[in-house]
């Protein structure tokens, strides 16, 4: 698998400017067993969370939807140098795990970078990520834990920022996430919970939890709506807490094609040190920024066509 991502915008390559930033790897599978593979390769966390139980992966609020700068790896968590082992499906049972290795000799558990800012020297990120989910029928229950050390080592590093929020020189990203979801003939009801760590090298730990829970109903086979809500909330080293509304329309004008139209809101409320807490709507700064200083809110409105190919 090689998988590319860019901006459609302007043609530079996402993820750091890797030629296949998304996913790529190689592996075996055998029937009735699984697969077991090696690359990069995304972490449980998304794979089982992100699109089956989240506000962004089950409406067309896609990455507008999913929390603050994606600390809780929903749907962009991708891991280097992992070995992965995915299994069959059992019944609608599901497991799995992987390791991501730090490709670093003497640095098995990852190491911070050292050095001066005029000599720097590149430290190493490892990994490991775990999950299970089960799904049959109308219901469908998932969980998955991933750790990652030394985050921003990574290529390209991960996001450790929230919103206007400073956590510090990561040591350790931990988080792990239950969701769940249930289908009542054209309604399908969700709810996700998420809980992540992050702790610095030097100072307290910041702990960022998301509750989130929405629905969508089809009025016909084209035409469907959906509406969540998310709340998150900081402690510890770092206080506030956001609310968010999602709402979308989505009208498929083939298997293929479709037209949606979306609005994001999002509250914050809080303080830590001088300055008061931003908002940040999307799982990425390359849809915003933040609120800016003096504001605490925002908006956003979004009509689009999608075609899948």
């Amino acid at each position: 698998m090689l998988e590319n991502g860019f901006n459609s915008g302007n043609g530079t390559l996402g993820q750091g400017g890797a030629m296949f930033g998304r996913q790529a790897y190689v592996g075996l599978s055998q029937n009735n067993v699984g697969s077991l593979t090696f690359g990069r390769q995304y972490s449980f966390s998304t794979d089982y969370l992100g699109g089956n139980y989240s506000n962004g992966g089950q409406t067309v609020a896609g990455n507008y939807g999913y929390h603050i700068n994606d600390v809780d790896q929903l749907t962009s968590s991708r891991i280097n140098n992992s070995v992965k082992f995915s299994s069959a499906n059992f019944a609608g049972l599901t497991f799995g795990a992987m390791y991501g290795f730090s490709n670093q000799a003497g640095a098995f558990a990852g190491a911070p970078a050292t050095g001066t800012a005029a000599a720097p020297v590149a430290g190493s990120s490892r990994a490991y990520s775990f999950g299970v989910n089960y799904a049959n029928g109308p219901f469908g229950v998932g969980a998955a834990y991933t750790d990652i050390r030394y985050p921003s080592q990574a290529t390209p590093a991960f996001s450790t920022a929230i919103a206007n929020v400073t956590t510090g020189n990561i040591r350790d990203l931990r988080t792990f996430g239950v969701g769940g979801r249930y289908t009542i003939a054209a309604a399908t009801l969700w709810a996700l919970y998420t809980n992540t760590r992050l702790a610095p090298i030097t100072g307290g730990a910041t702990t960022f939890a998301a509750y989130e829970a929405g629905a969508k109903y089809a009025f016909t086979p084209a035409l469907t709506a959906g509406a969540g809500y998310t709340y998150m909330h900081l402690s510890n080293a770092n206080r506030g807490h956001w609310n968010q509304v999602d709402l979308s329309v989505d009208y498929a004008l083939s298997k293929r094609t479709d037209v949606y139209a979306l609005g994001i809101y999002q509250i914050a409320a809080g303080r830590n040190g001088t300055q008061d807490l931003q908002t940040q709507i999307g799982s990425s700064t390359s849809y915003f920024s933040t609120s800016g200083t003096g504001a605490d809110n925002q908006l956003a409105f979004r009509v689009g066509v999608r075609h899948k190919f």
